[in-house]
């Protein structure tokens, strides 16, 4: 069974900084490309940065500069480190893996984890 499980959320003042967690279980976790992706109240669903099974990452525009996304297949966990903090990153946070092998796509995701940014 495939499980991939968030940690590291909570509340953080302005400016402040953060690492989100995700650990993988019951898959051959190097092999998947990894996304951190997050859902406001009232919007949708958006990639904020992701790393592929080679290590080449890419970040929404809103999050370059801030946010730094990194693996450790050792481990099977990816992480999000979030620096300069805004209120508007304050989000339900959800770690997903991905792997397309063919047509077939094998595609997880996590429970999530909030983060709020406030004073």
């Amino acid at each position: 069974q495939v499980q991939l499980v968030e940690s590291g959320g909570g509340l953080v003042q302005p400016g402040g900084s953060l690492r989100l967690s995700c650990a993988a279980s019951g898959v051959l976790f190097s092999i998947y490309d990894m996304d951190w992706y997050r859902q406001a109240p009232g919007k949708q669903r958006e990639l904020v940065a992701g790393i592929t099974s080679g290590g080449t990452t890419n970040y929404a525009d809103s999050v370059k500069g801030r946010f730094t996304i990194s693996r450790d297949n050792a481990k099977n966990s990816v992480y999000l480190q979030m620096n300069s903090l805004k209120p508007e990153d304050t989000a339900i946070y959800y770690c997903n893996a991905v792997w397309r092998p063919s047509a077939t796509v094998y595609n997880y995701w996590g429970q999530g984890t909030q983060v709020t940014v406030s004073s």
